[in-house]
């Protein structure tokens, strides 16, 4: 016996994700603090380039101020506005990275600043976002500490006073000084958020013995 479409067993099919009008997309990525990130990366080729071919320092010093400020900027208007997004979220992170690398690595390679120095302040940015990246999988999110933004503060200073004391001779114990500090808060930080991430994350998948074992 055949069956027929009577008595054969309905199919339920799955409701189709409904994708988001081109509007809504659109304000998703071309908003101000969205702009405000895409700008600090074009800077970034402009800082490099201006710094080590002997162009005036003076430039390469606004350029990086410039960008530095528009890090404020984007979170500013990001939360006056309402326009925290998933893409923005991206941005400002990558934007910070590549500013700040850029900056450090050129005044490495104009030896200003101190090569194995460099190197624990970028290493430290790597191992934050890798481990921001592996809470993230595991649906945790480990929010910006009070250090960290401290440490972003040291490093504009650092960085300002190490190009200034490169083009004017002047403030060299200074700057020095406050790349120590950069160092400093670096590290410090560094160990916070892998505090905050071995609780988070690393506590709950360590699953305990059975009571009396």
């Amino acid at each position: 016996m055949s069956l027929t479409s009577d008595t054969a067993p309905a199919v339920l099919e799955r409701p189709r994700a409904v994708p988001p009008p081109p509007e809504k997309v659109s304000a998703e990525i071309w908003n101000l603090p969205n702009s405000l990130s895409l700008f600090r990366i074009f800077l970034v080729p402009f800082l490099v380039v201006v710094l080590l071919t002997k162009y005036s320092n003076r430039v390469g010093l606004a350029i990086f101020l410039v960008a530095a400020i528009t890090d404020f900027f984007d979170g500013y208007f990001a939360r006056r506005m309402k326009k925290i997004t998933r893409l923005g979220a991206l941005l400002d992170p990558i934007a910070d990275k590549l500013l700040m690398s850029a900056a450090f690595i050129s005044l490495v390679e104009l030896g200003i600043a101190k090569a194995w120095m460099v190197v624990i302040i970028i290493g430290r940015e790597f191992a934050v976002s890798g481990l921001r990246a592996i809470a993230a999988q595991q649906g945790v999110t480990i929010a910006a500490s009070p250090l960290g933004k401290t440490k972003m503060i040291s490093q504009v200073v650092a960085i300002s006073l190490l190009i200034i004391s490169y083009e004017l001779g002047e403030f060299r114990f200074l700057s020095e000084l406050a790349l120590w500090v950069v160092v400093l808060f670096s590290l410090v930080s560094g160990v916070d958020y892998f505090l905050k991430f071995a609780r988070a994350v690393l506590r709950d998948e360590v699953t305990p013995d059975k009571p009396g074992q």
